[in-house]
């Protein structure tokens, strides 16, 4: 993101959530929901550690409440949400993902640490990363979802490859998610902090591809090797190679390949054995992904299953009855704000039907053209002829 910042800042604007009325957006609901359960938590009144939201038979609620009222604000402000749910991990996201089970064990031990200690400080920090959502989170959104009548699309690996699908088909505007692959991807708008807090009063950032290749200076064959020396989910780094040093390498040899041959024998810089192979199919998963095809996924949205949200949410999961009716009522209203259009809508231009009528228009303009200033060349030099019959006239 700093090398976008520092390289393409036209690319990335500055927005209220209410700058996207009449928008459909497609929103990486895994990452939404990882937010939810790291953020939406409750606070330790005896000066503990905030924890996330449980009801009384100690399950976790805050990817409930965060889908719930997150979702309700984004149809106030006139969009128009899509839930995009991940499917079956690429085989080459094995790494990865073991990386990141890696960091939660070792979260985990230094949390035990910090609860043995008495930092709470420490404690805060160790806990979130200890956060792993699971499938009972990810069907109990969906459900949830399924319910208020949001419409859910379930990808066949990578929700932010099947985002973009729909970007590109025309289904949705843009792509909600804070994972920049989106953008590898060929998303052409990415929003960024569409799903975070209100409280925290941070401007939702809009990125627009065409002009991050811009200012890069990249064709989109090339972004995707920039991306990927800078770090993909699906191979490792070439160590000593960072974001700015990716850019140069890339501007000046033009695909990775021919970069990492140029490195041989510089002093610090470690490619790994297998990156070329893997970083060739990395390349191959950002060009062609595995995804449905976008034009075929009909988008609609229903009226909310009142009774079925208070069964679920009451019923089940312990949420308070007056609050969900409450919300259930914002529910209500924030859908008839979804049918707002863009003031932009209003204004559409007419293409000429055909080549000839424009031709026909503009030689009719320019025969006018012609015809005046014929006129006013004619009138000076009458003006000119007559000025000089008049006698003149010396001082003496």
């Amino acid at each position: 993101m700093k090398v976008i910042n520092e390289n393409a800042p036209d690319a990335v604007k500055e927005e209220v959530i209410t700058g996207f009325t009449g928008r459909i957006v497609a929103v990486d609901a895994s990452m939404a929901i990882y937010q939810f359960l790291v953020a939406v938590r409750s606070a330790d009144h005896a000066g503990g550690a905030s924890t996330q939201l449980t009801n009384e038979a100690g399950e976790v609620t805050s990817h409930l409440q965060g889908i719930l009222y997150r979702t309700i604000r984004m149809l106030k402000a006139g969009l128009k949400p899509v839930f995009v749910f991940d499917g079956k991990a690429p085989g080459m996201k094995s790494g990865e993902l073991e990386k990141r089970r890696a960091k939660a064990a070792d979260a985990a031990t230094k949390m035990k640490e910090a609860v043995e200690s008495g930092n709470v400080e420490e404690q805060e920090k160790y806990s979130k990363r200890t956060v792993r959502m699971t499938k009972t989170h990810t069907a109990d959104c969906q459900r949830l979802l399924d319910l208020m009548g949001i419409p859910t699309v379930k990808a066949p690996t990578e929700a932010e490859s099947q985002c973009a699908e729909l970007v590109k088909k025309g289904k949705v505007w843009a792509t909600a998610t804070e994972d920049m692959d989106a953008l590898t991807f060929g998303t052409t708008v990415q929003l960024r902090r569409l799903t975070m807090s209100e409280a925290r009063k941070m401007p939702v950032l809009e990125l627009t591809l065409s002009k991050v290749l811009e200012g890069l200076k990249l064709s989109m064959d090339a972004f995707i090797d920039f991306c990927i020396l800078c770090g993909c989910d699906y191979c490792d780094t070439v160590r000593g190679i960072g974001p700015k040093k990716a850019l140069t390498g890339i501007r000046k040899y033009g695909t990775i390949e021919k970069f990492v041959a140029s490195l041989k024998g510089s002093k610090g810089v470690v490619v790994p054995e297998t990156f070329l192979a893997d970083a060739d199919r990395a390349r191959q998963i950002f060009r062609e992904p595995e995804v449905t095809e976008g034009s075929s996924i009909q988008l609609k949205w229903t009226n909310a299953d009142e009774a079925g949200v208070i069964a679920f949410l009451c019923g089940e999961k312990g949420f308070n009855e007056d609050r969900i009716k409450k919300a259930l009522i914002n529910l209500a209203k924030a859908k008839k704000k979804t049918q707002q259009k863009r003031i932009d809508s209003f204004f559409s231009f007419k293409p000429t039907t055909s080549n000839s009528t424009k031709s026909k228009k503009k030689q009719k303009f320019e025969k006018k053209r012609k015809a005046k200033v014929t006129a006013s060349k004619k009138k000076q030099i009458k003006k000119t002829k007559t000025s000089s019959k008049k006698p003149s006239f010396s001082k003496r």
